[in-house]
């Protein structure tokens, strides 16, 4: 997607967000990582997109999109699973959930019911000769679609996916994206139990894009549009259910005045949402991230962001905990100090936390990969207090 006019408003990183210009050295070891899928293996050019959700039942399922000719976003394009049952150290053959011929089925985000452990998987399809941009302009010869399947053995099977567009989506909207990465399940108040997904459209005419979630009520029966936030310039979302029972929308955020992730807030289960704020804290290239809750072993919930930790580049995957509701970020730990792009977290089975990101050494597209790390090993990582004196380079879209 390309970003809005860039502002000339000089910017300085705050004391908080330094972790985006530090050695490595100074945020201790980095997690070890395992590939988990790695660029011209099994008939696939790329693999972009990564999900990963830790089931009730002890699997680990790890999503992408399986790119067959290139890497760029249209396209031949699968929508991939591998599993892992023995909390991510090794892992099955990886497995086509969907695949539409020539056509492109990405965007995973899947969440699992709690109470019937079926695991739902929300995902877009369009035509592989429609790219984004014509979709945008509404010169494509179809639109993005949203279609979700479903497995009840622990992802081992799906069901064939089926189409949810007309209930999820507006006539005036064109691009339209699940996620990606995961969805939640609420549980506390009135709204406990609904099965709640972030996702991002773009309107016809005005080309604004925002983010809103989508939600089921009845265990992935039907699903239904929830509330879009009130202003635009973001899109790819993460949603977290707060200790007060609050949801948290995390988004990548295209105002480059203060080039950080963008916040909303909702109180009635997310039909509406608080005005757009940033946490500057949380600085970001125009990219997407992660945001899960986790329980420490005291009980004591915290949340874990993971992005590229820098405001211009797409590198320097940094994971990060708050333990009071995301107001302050005060431990950090760098992951991967090159190349790196999309991520997802998810609590593992045994207590550890696991991110599954891209990275490489050339370009952040050359494998997707699974760091496991204790929260105490991230607890311990603290940021330096010096802030940076220099603003950073100029930053750019994609």
């Amino acid at each position: 997607m390309p970003a809005p006019p860039r502002s000339s408003r000089p910017w300085r990183l705050p004391a908080a967000a330094a972790v985006a210009v530090l050695s490595g050295a100074a945020l201790g070891a980095v997690a070890p990582a395992t590939p988990i899928f790695s660029a011209g293996e099994n008939g696939y050019h790329t693999y972009r997109i990564p999900a990963l959700l830790a089931t009730a039942g002890g699997t680990v399922l790890a999503f992408c999109e399986g790119r067959v000719h290139g890497g760029g976003d249209s396209g031949d394009i699968d929508l991939l699973v591998r599993r892992s049952r023995d909390g991510g150290a090794a892992w099955d053959p990886q497995r086509v959930v969907w695949s539409d011929g020539a056509n492109t089925c990405g965007n995973p985000c899947p969440v699992q019911d709690r109470e019937t452990g079926a695991v739902w998987l929300l995902m877009t399809w369009n035509r592989g000769t429609d790219t984004e941009r014509g979709i945008i302009d509404g010169a494509s010869a179809d639109t993005r679609r949203v279609f979700v399947a479903s497995s009840r053995d622990e992802g081992a099977t799906w069901e064939p996916p089926r189409e949810i567009t007309a209930a999820v989506k507006r006539p005036d909207w064109t691009w339209y994206a699940t996620g990606p990465c995961t969805g939640i399940q609420l549980r506390r108040g009135k709204f406990a139990g609904r099965l709640l997904i972030p996702c991002d459209h773009i309107e016809a005419g005005t080309k604004k894009y925002y983010s809103h979630v989508i939600y089921s009520d009845d265990r992935g029966a039907s699903w239904r549009l929830g509330g879009r936030t009130p202003s635009d310039q973001v899109n790819e979302c993460q949603a977290v259910e707060l200790p007060d029972g609050r949801i948290m929308l995390n988004m990548r955020n295209y105002d480059r005045r203060v080039p950080s992730r963008a916040v909303a807030v909702s109180g009635d289960g997310g039909a509406t949402w608080s005005a757009v704020t940033h946490d500057e804290a949380l600085v970001e290239p125009i990219c997407q991230a992660s945001l899960i809750a986790a329980t420490e072993t005291s009980g004591g919930e915290v949340l874990l962001f993971s992005n590229p930790g820098h405001a211009s580049r797409r590198v320097r995957m940094t994971v990060r905990l708050s333990r009071d509701g995301g107001a302050t970020w005060p431990a950090a730990r760098l992951l991967h100090e090159g190349p790196a792009a999309y991520s997802s977290l998810a609590a593992l089975p045994g207590g550890d936390i696991g991110c599954l990101y891209e990275c490489g050494e050339k370009g952040a597209y050359e494998r997707i990969a699974l760091a496991r790390f204790s929260l105490r090993w991230l607890s311990e990582g603290k940021e330096a207090a010096a802030a940076a004196e220099t603003p950073p380079a100029a930053p750019k879209g994609g």
